[in-house]
């Protein structure tokens, strides 16, 4: 496939309501909800004034953003365009995610980073499982039963070498003649 060089396109848009711009969303969310993300922002993150209300949604948005490339306030908007919003439930609008991000102090971003430790420790067992079980289905022995609580395959004693301990080190033949002669 080659770019067209014959006229520059002005603008494209793709109005459809049945399309995902970011598909992959779907399983990645999916993993950051399994693992708890929103629980633990709502837990750990405390905001008293209004913009902090429904701190563990908004973080959870911020996040679906951030997956679908946002780097600015305003491109969290991809989370409302064509199929998104059946796909999530009620987005959030990038003007109210941009007034919950102005309203973080120094103890609000640590705050958060508590609320990524935790997501990571939560996200560790999956890992640990997906590895064991890709591991299981090829019939490797992996190192990882040991933190899930399996017994540890049993092994089979493989025959050692017989080293002669009486001329350990010696590399002199046992005779008692001198070498070369």
């Amino acid at each position: 496939m080659h770019l067209s060089h014959t006229r520059p396109v002005k603008a494209a848009a793709c109005d459809d309501r049945n399309l995902l711009s970011s598909a992959g969303l779907v399983p990645a969310l999916g993993l950051a909800h399994r693992c708890g993300l929103e629980a633990l922002a709502t837990k750990h993150v405390s905001m008293p004034t209004d913009k902090g209300a429904h701190a563990g949604q908004k973080v959870f948005a911020l996040v679906a953003g951030m997956v679908a490339g946002a780097d600015s306030i305003d491109d969290p908007a991809v989370l409302r365009h064509g199929a998104m919003p059946t796909v999530f439930d009620r987005p959030y609008a990038p003007s109210t995610l941009g007034s919950f991000l102005r309203s973080f102090t120094f103890g609000h971003v640590r705050q958060l980073d508590a609320v990524a430790t935790r997501f990571m420790c939560g996200l560790a067992p999956l890992n640990i499982l997906s590895l064991h079980d890709w591991h299981a289905r090829r019939g490797i022995p992996d190192p990882w039963t040991r933190y899930l609580g399996e017994a540890a395959p049993k092994r089979t004693p493989r025959r050692r070498p017989r080293i002669n301990r009486a001329n350990k080190g010696h590399t002199e033949s046992s005779s008692t003649t001198p070498p070369g002669r």
